[in-house]
């Protein structure tokens, strides 16, 4: 059981709703604050549904709107969109006890925007990238495991560090694992994350577009951006389940980012989760992704290294597209991507 004051999961939709779910089930106080009202209700009405293949249950669970947060928590769990960042740590800040922390169970680098609010000493990072998708009020899906790696912004290993990670390890992931490269795992993701954005251009599925042989060089050139940006900044990228940032750096091996195409094809397959949370947003929600959040800082990044990453800008402005309507979902979209980044196989 946690011991005090209960855990605050700021944000109930698929990444942490699954969590908390599970902390739930294993003992421990969860109380959860989302600002979709429908979700809210449900969850206090009739408890919070995960289901999928890997498991299915229902747990009782206290939810509430952000204006009706009161009082201090220690241990704080920002599970929001990249792009609703930092309104949400401004809301959540006057709640966080003096020796708390926020940790971010989010994509993207927001321990930056949250390290700027409440202090880099008060925010620990997470690198997930397990599958799930809110689906309803009330009703999450958790499609597949994925690497859960948790990391001070300052490299060391803590002791609050190795007691959130046995907490996450003891409830939700066994494999959960503690790094001094929390930066590596965040940065890495932005590669890979970039694939995904790309095959949310499309309605097909995560599986298809990455082992689509015609699309690879243009994804493998859209990899490439990213961690040429991320290795000029300094970061050693890390790879996990199949991503191999080595495999995308400039002069790579082909047939390096080939297997860890393959790799990442395979990993997809396992998972009951088919397509992207990005393409939920843009297909079922219709709302705005987290495109400039996660990929902005690249951008920008970029420019003040005096590099060029014309295919994630363009992805970027796709993306927009889509977004305001003017667009459809499809597989000229990737065609698209090759001719407004200046690709050429």
């Amino acid at each position: 059981m946690t011991a005090g004051r209960p855990i605050l999961i700021w944000g109930a939709g698929a990444i942490g709703g699954v969590v908390g779910a599970y902390l739930i089930r294993a003992g421990h106080d969860i109380v959860f604050v989302d600002q979709d009202a429908e979700h809210v209700a449900a969850i206090n009405n009739q408890g919070l549904e995960i289901e999928g293949p890997i498991d299915a249950f229902t747990v009782k669970a206290k939810a509430l709107l952000p204006g009706q947060v009161q009082g201090e928590f220690d241990h704080i769990y920002l599970c929001v969109k990249a792009h609703h960042t930092e309104a949400a740590t401004l809301a959540l800040a006057p709640h966080l006890a003096a020796d708390g922390y926020v940790l971010s169970l989010q994509n993207g680098l927001n321990e930056l925007v949250i390290g700027n609010i409440i202090g880099r000493d008060r925010t620990i990072g997470a690198f997930v990238n397990f599958g799930a998708d809110y689906l309803g009020p009330g009703l999450i899906t958790f499609g597949g495991r994925g690497a859960f790696v948790l990391g001070e912004l300052h490299g060391a290993t803590t002791p609050r560090l190795k007691a959130l990670a046995e907490l996450i390890r003891g409830s939700f992931e066994p494999g959960a694992e503690i790094t001094g490269n929390i930066w590596g795992y965040l940065w890495g993701k932005l590669g890979y994350g970039a694939l995904l954005f790309a095959t949310a251009l499309t309605n097909a599925s995560i599986v298809d577009v990455l082992g689509s042989a015609r699309h690879r060089d243009l994804l493998g050139a859209l990899g490439q951006e990213v961690t040429e940006v991320t290795v000029a900044k300094g970061i050693r990228p890390e790879g996990f389940n199949g991503f191999d940032p080595d495999a995308f750096r400039a002069g790579a091996d082909r047939a390096a980012r080939d297997a860890s195409f393959d790799v990442m094809v395979a990993h997809n397959r396992k998972s009951a989760k088919s397509h992207s949370g990005v393409w939920r947003d843009l297909a079922i929600r219709k709302r705005k992704t987290e495109a400039d959040a996660q990929f902005g800082p690249i951008v920008e990044a970029a420019r003040e290294l005096g590099m060029e990453v014309p295919i994630t800008e363009a992805l970027i402005a796709l993306i927009h597209e889509i977004e305001d309507g003017s667009r459809p979902l499809d597989w000229s979209n990737l065609d698209a991507l090759a001719d407004r980044g200046k690709f050429q196989s």
